[in-house]
């Protein structure tokens, strides 16, 4: 017999059907056994009186345990006193496809690391864990389907290099046969490629590796990346225009599909964010903040956390926007292939963007040509050579272009209000977690 969702109960009352999935409790009274049985659309209460010396349900369902993987068929029937639907099943044959030990590794109190440690039991039993990748691969469809929509071409860029990528800090070294590769930090010189290539639009949702002994709530090793390039490009404004395009149809998106959800799991609103999104410049966000009290002594050229909590609070008191454009940090804290402005060597065409408090992007226009790009690497101390694969293709007629790349975890992190990135991530990675 097919499996029918648990969700699709009530379309079959008076039926015979099967259900498949886990046990979430059990309630074995003198009389009666009540089973809870939960898969991934709800739960249902399997209800079966006891029958005395022969029944085999009745043995069958005392030797169950939470967690056992079991497929129950029986009939459905309306009961309005059980809270679940106003339905249960009354069954007539149970099979236990997977047992479980007796004794979980983890309960309602248990905390976050431990929870990480038995991750898959974390998701199956939390409705929270679960919806946080029902709504990730709603965001995704999103974010993809506003790409397409433009025109751009997906890539699947490698994750080995052969040079460390952009600074050179804060890389994995790997043993790749008889030399060393790198782990890749950001797809971002390959994009480029793409670029120069004659691919107008490129855009990647894939691993970004971070070597970086981090120990916060939004930092991670490994994470996944949101990635787009774009060719052609008149200024910075182009760049910024199409992420906040992308967002706000992708947010549309989730909240079509889980707005009431997350609202009922997570007790928080999918808000649709007008466009334009707000912009200051970092002189601008720095003189706000330093009029608040940042930075007494006046020594930061950028927005430390506090700063970027502060300078967002200040632009949602005064526009009631979640979101801000920080743009042309300076260059002294900026990538060698940041564009600069005309006049203005001290500065970048480039942004990051703040989405309550906590940056989620950084974008820029890229230096597209060739003399300028080397005289700023020298600026920076770097040897090109190494990068010649990367400095050829400024060489041959490389078009205007500029992009930016975005955390998926984060900006799960920030839309379903949770506390660290390791509840945004399935597996996490970080410098003391290499398991499960």
């Amino acid at each position: 017999m097919p499996r029918t969702p648990i969700r699709d109960l009530r379309d079959h009352i008076d039926q015979t059907v099967t259900v498949c999935g886990w046990i979430n409790a059990l309630r074995l009274q003198r009389k009666v056994q009540f089973v809870i049985l939960r898969d991934a659309t709800g739960m249902a209460q399997v209800t079966h009186k006891r029958e005395g010396e022969g029944d085999e349900l009745e043995q069958v369902i005392e030797s169950l345990s939470d967690e056992a993987a079991v497929a129950i068929t029986g009939r459905v029937v309306d009961n309005p006193i059980v809270n679940l639907g106003g339905v249960e099943i009354i069954p007539e044959h149970i099979q236990v496809l997977g047992q479980a030990e007796p004794s979980l590794p983890i309960d309602e109190n248990s905390g976050l690391e431990h929870r990480l440690d038995w991750r898959f039991l974390d998701v199956r039993r939390r409705p929270a864990s679960r919806l946080v990748f029902d709504v990730q691969t709603t965001l995704e469809q999103g974010m993809r389907e506003y790409a397409y929509g433009r025109g751009f071409t997906e890539m699947h860029t490698p994750k080995l290099m052969g040079t460390a990528s952009e600074s050179g800090a804060e890389v994995f070294k790997v043993g790749y046969f008889d030399r060393t590769a790198y782990l890749a930090q950001s797809p971002q010189f390959y994009k480029q490629m793409a670029i120069a290539a004659g691919i107008e639009g490129v855009f990647e949702i894939g691993p970004v590796f971070r070597a970086e002994p981090s120990f916060t709530s939004r930092h991670a090793t490994e994470f996944t990346g949101v990635d787009a390039e774009m060719a052609w490009i008149e200024g910075l404004d182009d760049v910024m225009a199409f992420e906040e395009g992308m967002l706000a149809h992708a947010l549309q998106k989730v909240a079509d599909v889980h707005g009431d959800e997350i609202a009922k799991v997570y007790g928080t609103e999918v808000k649709i964010p007008a466009i334009p999104f707000p912009r200051v410049t970092m002189a601008e966000a720095i003189e706000i903040l330093r009029d608040k009290g940042w930075d007494p002594e006046h020594q930061k050229e950028d927005l430390d956390p506090e700063g970027e909590r502060g300078i967002a609070a200040h632009i949602a008191e005064q526009t009631g926007h979640e979101f801000v454009f920080v743009t042309h940090f300076p260059a002294s804290v900026r990538p060698f292939y940041h564009m600069r402005p005309g006049g203005r060597p001290d500065l970048t065409l480039s942004f990051d963007l703040l989405w309550k408090g906590l940056e989620v992007t950084t974008g820029a226009q890229r230096e597209h040509r060739y003399d300028v790009l080397s005289k700023q690497a020298a600026e920076k101390g770097m040897n090109i050579e190494p990068m010649a694969d990367y400095m050829n293709c400024f060489r041959y007629g490389c078009p205007p272009h500029g992009g930016f790349g975005a955390g998926l975890g984060r900006m799960l992190m920030v839309m379903l209000g949770l506390d660290s990135i390791r509840e945004a991530t399935f597996l996490f990675r970080g410098p003391n977690r290499l398991t499960p």
